[in-house]
């Protein structure tokens, strides 16, 4: 009997826009800022109601967080976890790349 090929299609890298959100290009920025918040937290081996002093918030938030539960939680107010986590945030605005896009992209880049 042969094989049965799978069919599948291919991400775009981008999660959020190959579900068809409006918001990809936001939501996955917020996604990967929430990441780094995560990533630092566990790194530091803190405690989430440590963390959550830490950021001003209270634990169930950083519990939310923690999770990818983002609704509650601006790009701003992420940025401003990550300065009080000791990291820099840069933005850089330059000109969009293709001419085929409609409008400007945004994109986080991790050092």
């Amino acid at each position: 009997m042969p094989k049965k090929a799978i069919e599948y299609t291919k991400s775009s890298g981008n999660i959020y826009q190959d579900l068809g959100y409006a918001d990809a290009d936001e939501s996955m920025a917020k996604a990967q800022l929430a990441v780094r918040i995560h990533d630092i937290i566990e790194k530091r081996h803190l405690k989430q109601v440590e963390a959550a002093q830490l950021l001003s918030i209270n634990q169930p938030k950083i519990s939310a967080l923690m999770n990818g539960q983002l609704r509650g939680f601006s790009m701003e107010r992420l940025i401003h976890f990550l300065n009080l986590l000791n990291q820099d945030v840069e933005i850089v605005v330059k000109p969009k790349r293709s001419r085929r896009q409609v409008h400007g992209r945004l994109k986080i880049a991790m050092a």
